[in-house]
């Protein structure tokens, strides 16, 4: 009874007015460490009520102490941003039902309250982890018509209920983020297009003025977007991009937190294969690393390197990548202003040179990156507000205040 209402509900809703454009998002920050990575119990369930509050999340990286005092969502509104990308551990909610499920969507919707008090808009991303496997990202990848699948759209729904009781003026609903479903081919199953399809149909059935945050597949990336057939579209959907490309230089580090990797250059004409090994060994050689490991490090690494520089990495790959997103929009009459860039950043250097790139190669891809996207018009969210990793618009260490020379990257320091 309770679908057939939804669907009664949703034709009724198109039948009537509808909002002929998404909501209105130019420059956003990710929070993610708040709401994300739900605390876990003893038992390794999740803690009862889920989430964490405001000072446990605060306080994750660094002392609480390293903090202004006054609210974090008008320090963000003050750095010039209009919206947060909100991203909330789905796994809570999958784990609960009735009363339970309904005790976590009320948190979730002080939470929003809390962003949206502070003026800022809030895209609300249902952001899957593995820490509690049976709800993890890995329940959807088996198929369109899989329980799991079943089971996540239902949790969907009750997202989009309760985000259209705190104002569909002010938030925005991303059901997934960066969904497999690879290879990123034609020798892929059209289950992920069905899973989007659908998804989408369960959110209408809430509302059709609710904006929807549509994903391709193959980790929400470009290529991702392109595969995507737009058949379901609609005026209130916004269709998302990833940009961490290429991610050799985005994300410099090594699975071995024993090992460097790090100073690829932006762009690639900056520097070469040459300068850049050097300044591993030098980073490597202030460390104390053993020549032996040095030498294995350095091996490791050498195709990496060779590969980057080989293919020129710069701004004419960047726009070309980029352009591929625009071309696919305007090739199914979906406006560019309707793409949604809802992550790019790139590692900043450590100070022991173990990962990341030096923060004026940082500085000029942030600036390359946002300013492609403002050149079409549609919006952006850095990734992320604060964590200790220098994808950051706050320090990592110390003090907990804006990274002024990102913000100029992102021309938004006229605001401070």
């Amino acid at each position: 009874m309770k679908r057939l209402a939804r669907v009664a509900a949703a034709c009724l809703a198109l039948t009537g007015a509808v909002a002929a454009a998404p909501i209105a998002l130019q420059r956003g920050v990710g929070v993610h460490d708040w709401l994300n990575w739900a605390p876990l119990a003893a038992d390794g369930g999740y803690r009862w009520p889920p989430y964490r509050d405001e000072d446990e999340w605060l306080s994750g990286a660094r002392p609480l102490s390293d903090w202004p005092e006054g609210s974090q969502f008008e320090r963000i509104r003050a750095m010039g941003f209009d919206f947060i990308r909100l991203s909330v551990d789905p796994g809570p909610l999958l784990a609960s039902e009735g009363g339970k499920r309904q005790e976590a969507l009320d948190i979730l919707a002080a939470a929003v309250r809390t962003a949206t008090s502070a003026g800022l808009k809030v895209v609300f991303n249902l952001h899957g982890v593995s820490q509690v496997p049976q709800y993890g990202m890995d329940m959807i990848y088996d198929g369109a018509d899989s329980v799991g699948v079943a089971a996540y759209r239902e949790m969907v729904v009750d997202v989009a209920e309760m985000l259209v009781a705190v104002g569909i003026e002010q938030v925005a609903i991303e059901p997934y983020n960066e969904p497999a479903y690879y290879p990123c081919d034609a020798s892929g199953t059209e289950d992920w297009q069905t899973i989007m399809a659908d998804t989408v149909a369960d959110i209408r059935a809430v509302s059709a003025e609710l904006t929807v945050v549509a994903t391709g597949a193959c980790g929400g990336s470009i290529t991702g977007l392109t595969d995507l057939d737009p058949s379901f579209d609609d005026p209130n959907l916004l269709y998302s991009l990833h940009m961490y490309e290429p991610h050799s230089f985005t994300h410099q580090r090594h699975d071995d937190p024993e090992s460097f990797a790090s100073g690829l250059p932006w762009p690639a004409s900056e520097g070469s294969a040459e300068l850049t090994i050097a300044g591993l060994r030098a980073h490597m050689d202030a460390a104390g690393i053993d020549i032996g490991r040095q030498a294995r490090n350095i091996i490791e690494l050498q195709g990496v390197v060779a590969q980057y520089f080989d293919e020129d990495w710069g701004l004419p790959q960047l726009q070309a990548r980029i352009g591929e997103a625009v071309a696919w929009a305007e090739s199914h009459d979906i406006a560019p202003t309707r793409l949604f860039m809802g992550e790019f950043g790139a590692i900043l250097m450590t100070p022991d040179g173990r990962m990341g790139a030096h923060n004026a190669d940082r500085l000029r891809y942030l600036a390359a990156v946002r300013g492609e996207a403002e050149k079409y018009g549609f919006p952006w969210s850095i990734w992320e507000y604060s964590n200790p990793y220098g994808m950051s618009v706050i320090v990592p260490s110390g003090p907990a205040v804006p990274d002024m020379e990102l913000l100029q990257a992102l021309d938004m320091a006229s605001a401070q």
